[in-house]
Formats: structure tokens, sequence, C-alpha cells
């Protein structure tokens, strides 16, 4: 009989793909704008959302230790219903395999803009080039090199943000008022949506129930896997956390109450005062990590999510996997080539996860109080607690996506 393999001890794991897939263009721009416009009141949303994404991702990481099984599969295998698990098949790959398809445009595009901005050799070039490179890392089928690539970028952006947000030097005090005394300044209700729906994303769910299988194999003893899983997920989904707190410090104290008028493009050149030269260098350095990240995460979690959904072989070296993340990244580079955007493919994605969000929290809080399933790692009453309030925030975050998309279509 074998050994049991060694734990692999309280280091970066798979919960560094969580933080890597949602500290991209979008929340860095989401965070960007909350700063500029509202200074510290949002930080308790920001907060909120860290918290509840810490607590899904730890039920989805049990789920894929204790059961050896994907998201997508548990949910195929738990309907009884034929019709029903029908239906859940079409939602996952629409929402996250066409939707991340369309996502993948934009964060191949942020990573591109910030290369362009310290070369000028257009972002079309660009694009290509993040899109080759980010192929060359998937195609390798080595979990442990786009772990490691992951860990760098990431510990690249805290570097990046978390220097320029000391530099900054933020109010503590403003910025602990924001966090202990919540409220909602007029016109900021759909950001602080915005910041919860960046960080709380359905895709994040399945990836992370799939790679915690990759990291530590069944030989390692459930509860040591457990152990080390959580405390893996705190470490870095709480980073993940400090960095857009760090984005939205920097852009609440250069641009709130300051009569700036801020856009996408002036954060970096309004940081010129305090970092000189290098501020266009230093927040492009981030920005291509954040959108680099994204552009390696949102394929993976794709595939991930399909072909558990269609019951095909969920590995990296499968066929039909490769065929699922080659068709997101294809995509998404040649979007992001041309300069244009998949608008009616993006509103469509938002519908889909509108309504794919709340199923899979439900889903999993269920599924994590069924003792045939998870026998003794079933949820205690703080975890249901915690995890009924997620459900809510989740169903509510739903309808404001799809009532918004309606009101776009009108």
């Amino acid at each position: 009989m074998s050994k049991p393999k060694p734990g692999t001890g309280i280091r970066f794991g798979p919960g560094i793909l969580v933080t890597a897939a949602f500290i991209g263009p979008g929340t860095i721009t989401t965070a960007s704008s909350a700063g500029a416009h509202f200074g510290f009141a949002l930080v308790w949303a920001l907060v909120f959302s860290v918290i509840a994404t810490m607590i899904l991702q730890e039920m989805s990481a049990r789920l894929g230790l204790v059961t050896r099984a994907g998201l997508a599969e548990a949910m195929r295998a738990s309907f009884n219903s034929p019709l029903f698990g029908k239906l859940a098949v079409i939602l996952i790959v629409a929402a996250v395999g066409i939707g991340n398809a369309a996502y993948e445009a934009g964060n191949i595009a942020g990573a591109a803009l910030a290369l362009n901005t310290v070369s000028n050799t257009g972002t079309a070039f660009w694009s290509l080039v993040i899109g080759i490179a980010a192929g060359l890392l998937l195609s390798s089928g080595r979990y442990r090199l786009l772990e490691n690539t992951l860990i760098v970028l990431v510990l690249l952006m805290s570097i990046v943000f978390l220097m320029t947000a000391v530099m900054v030097a933020p109010s503590m005090g403003e910025l602990l008022t924001g966090l202990f005394r919540p409220s909602l300044p007029p016109g900021s209700t759909m950001t602080v949506i915005a910041l919860i729906g960046t960080t709380v994303v359905p895709y994040n769910l399945f990836l992370h129930a799939n790679s915690v299988r990759e990291k530590w194999s069944a030989q390692v003893p459930v509860d040591q896997a457990i152990r080390e899983s959580r405390m893996d997920s705190g470490l870095s989904i709480g980073l993940g956390g400090l960095i857009t707190l760090a984005i939205l410090s920097t852009a609440a104290a250069a641009f709130f109450n300051s009569g700036l008028v801020f856009d996408g493009a002036s954060l970096a050149r309004q940081l010129e005062p305090l970092l000189g030269p290098s501020a266009r260098y230093v927040f492009a350095a981030g920005l291509f990590a954040g959108g680099l990240t994204s552009a390696i995460t949102a394929p993976l979690a794709a595939a991930y999510a399909v072909c558990g959904a269609m019951g095909w072989r969920n590995s990296l070296d499968g066929r039909g996997f490769r065929a699922v993340w080659a068709t997101v990244l294809l995509s998404g580079t040649a979007f992001a080539a041309l300069g244009s955007k998949p608008l009616a493919a993006i509103l469509f994605a938002q519908v889909a996860n509108g309504l794919l969000l709340p199923i899979v929290a439900v889903f999993l809080l269920v599924v994590m109080n069924s003792r045939r399933l998870l026998g003794r790692h079933i949820n205690g009453p703080v975890a249901n607690l915690l995890g009924a309030l997620v459900v809510a925030i989740a169903f509510g975050l739903g309808i404001v996506k799809i009532v918004g998309v309606i009101g776009v279509l009108h």
C-alpha cells in the first residue's frame, strides 16, 4: 500500500487562480471609478465582496476535494429530472463558455493597452502577442506551470498597486470610516453592484473546484487538503482584496474632491506628481499583469465548466478541453486585435451569468449539506448562515444584471 504524498504546505495554490481571474481590467476600472467618484465611502462593499467570494470559493473547493468531481459534473449529476439536467448544461455552456469568449476580448485588450502605452507599437500587435503567449502557456498542459506563472503575475500586480497606494498615503481615518460606517452616496448604487459583481463571479466556482484536484491528488488525506486549501484561498483572495483596495485608494487620493476629471486613461497621468515619469510604466505593469492573468484564467475556467457539463474528459491534455479554451482564446484575440467589441455576445453573456450565479449559489448551499456526498465535511451552522446571505446577494445581483441588459436593449 503506497503512502500518502506529503502536503503542499502553506503556499499559494489554486486560490491564486481565483485572484488572477477577478483582478482584471474590469476590476481595475471599477475600483478606480469607485475611488475617484466616491472616495472611501464604498470600502465596505469591497470588503463584503471579498468575504462573499471566500465563502463561495471555500465551498466549491471543498466539494472538489471531497467528491473528486468538478462543480459542473456535480450539477449535471444532481438533477434527477432529465429536463433540468439539460437546462443546467445549456446554462453552463452559455454563461461560462460563450460568456468567457465574449469577455476575453476585454482581458486581452486591457493587457495590450498597457503594453502600448510604453511601446506605441499598436494594440493590434500586442493583442496577438498576448494571445500567443496565453496559448503557449495553456497548450503546455502543465498545471504547475500555469499556477507558477499566475503567482508571478499576481505578485507583480500586488507590488505595483500596493507600493503606489503607500506612496499616495491615503487617509486611514477616511478608509476606516468607509469600512465601518456603510453608506450609499447618491448615484453609487450601480458602482456597489459593479464592485461586488466583478469579484463574485460564477466561473471562478467552476475553476476552483477543478483546480484543487490538480493541486491535491487523491493520495493526500482529505482533511489535510481541505485545511491547506482554506489557507490558500484565504491568503490568495485576501491578497486580491488588498490589490483592489489599493487601486480604489490610489484613485480616491488622486481624484476625489480634487476637481480633476477622471477617465480610464487619466489615472496613471495624474500619479505623475507622486511617481514622476515612471507613473505610466508602473500603472502599465499592473494593468498588463491584470489583463494577462484574466486572459489565461477565462479560457481555463470555460474549459473546465463546459467539459464537466458535457461529460467530456476534464483534463488539461484532453482534446475537448483544448478545443474549448482554444475557441475562447482565439475569439477574444481576434476581437481585441480588430479593436471591436462583441456587444451582442457580451449582453447575452451578462444575462446568462445573471441567471447562473444564483442557481450555482443555491446549488452549492444545498449540496454542501448533503451528507451522502460529503459525509462529515458538510456545512456547519455558521457556514450555512453566511452562505444564505451570499445566496440572497447573488439573487439580487442576478436580477439587477438581467434588468440592466433589458434596459440597454430598450
